[in-house]
């Protein structure tokens, strides 16, 4: 697919979308290297545009330069966004919060602590980036799992092969330890996150390196 034809599938796209407003967004293509500038309203948009993009078959890279413009001209104070992420964080299921220390300096967010699975580590971060007022988040939450099982590379497999957006055959899994080395080819963005997800999925995982190539 060329670079034109790429790009008005993404603007195609992002007109569907209606949590923010398309003509906000710029795309430029070069090499199916997609640059995205423009603004949003939120974090959560920002992420919601470059999941989107993603997901577009063509698409090798993406550099993000979204700007999060929040509405008016009022900025959340940053202790008033901690305290929403304590209590946010409080009523999640999925969150230990008891595990999790945050950091808020001009809207960015800085989440650490220890957790036994990765989607404790996802759905925290999941959590605050919805929040008014929050700009960015840097997730330095560290897996330490509880139990590293010893059949992580097949059930990595098969989690690749019940993805039906995964041609597992061209995937290749390497565990060290609690650590999986993704080799091999897939055929778009959206396919390799698919992979990476796969790989989380396993108990025990705490590293996911990815060398997959977008062909």
């Amino acid at each position: 697919m060329g670079d034109k034809e790429l790009r008005l599938d993404i603007l195609e796209e992002l007109d569907l979308e209606p949590s923010f407003d398309a003509a906000d967004i710029g795309v430029a293509v070069d090499g199916n290297v997609v640059t995205l500038t423009g603004h949003v309203r939120s974090f959560s948009d920002k992420v919601t545009v470059r999941d989107i993009v993603e997901r577009i078959p063509g698409v090798r890279a993406i550099a993000d330069d979204i700007e999060v413009r929040p509405i008016g001209a009022h900025i959340t104070a940053d202790d008033e966004i901690a305290k929403r992420i304590v209590n946010t964080l409080k009523w999640n299921s999925s969150v230990p919060d008891e595990k999790i220390t945050t950091t808020v300096t001009k809207g960015w967010v800085t989440l650490e602590g220890d957790v036994e699975w990765h989607y404790q580590s996802t759905a925290t971060e999941q959590a605050v980036r919805r929040l008014v007022g929050v700009t960015g988040v840097n997730n330095r939450i560290k897996i330490t799992p509880a139990v590293k099982p010893a059949d992580v590379s097949d059930r990595i497999q098969k989690a690749l092969k019940r993805d039906a957006e995964l041609d597992a055959s061209a995937i290749r899994v390497n565990v060290a330890g609690s650590r999986v080395t993704l080799e091999g080819r897939v055929r778009y963005l959206g396919e390799r996150r698919a992979a990476e997800r796969a790989a989380w999925s396993a108990p025990g995982v705490t590293e996911v390196i990815d060398h997959l190539t977008v062909a």
